[in-house]
């Protein structure tokens, strides 16, 4: 499952970078996406769900970034780093079906594959910060 998992969210944030950066619509996007490669109908479905999550959220998330980067505007994040982060925040915060240490480890790793040389520390130190925040007190 982890597998179908892992390949959601790789999708799902390709098109979240797609819509982010091209401002194309979801749904053409992750079908564009989904013509390339073999994936089952719950990865697709998952992805799917992923991405209506986050942008059906995403001033909530956009908000709980900027509280924990502070020093980093949000436009001024790399976008995929960005994503990564609505991705991490909208499971963790919002969906809350994934447990912390788990969605920070899936987020860290994509940024290992899809950001720049900085991209797992930022992503793993803001994340930690969102913990924080979602930490019952």
């Amino acid at each position: 499952m982890s597998g179908t998992r892992r390949k959601a969210r790789i999708l799902a944030l390709q098109a979240l970078y797609e819509l982010d950066t091209v401002g194309h619509a979801p749904n053409e996007a992750i079908e564009r996406l989904l013509e390339g490669i073999a994936a089952s109908k719950e990865a697709e479905s998952f992805a799917r769900l992923l991405v209506e999550g986050v942008l059906g959220n995403r001033e909530r998330i956009d908000e709980t970034i900027r509280r924990t980067a502070p020093a980093w505007p949000l436009d001024q994040i790399a976008a995929i780093d960005r994503n990564i982060l609505r991705l991490a925040i909208y499971e963790v915060l919002i969906d809350n079906k994934v447990p912390m240490r788990a969605a920070i480890n899936e987020a860290v790793e994509l940024a290992k594959e899809y950001g720049g040389e900085n991209s797992p520390k930022f992503i793993n130190g803001v994340l930690g910060s969102v913990s924080l925040l979602a930490a019952p007190h």
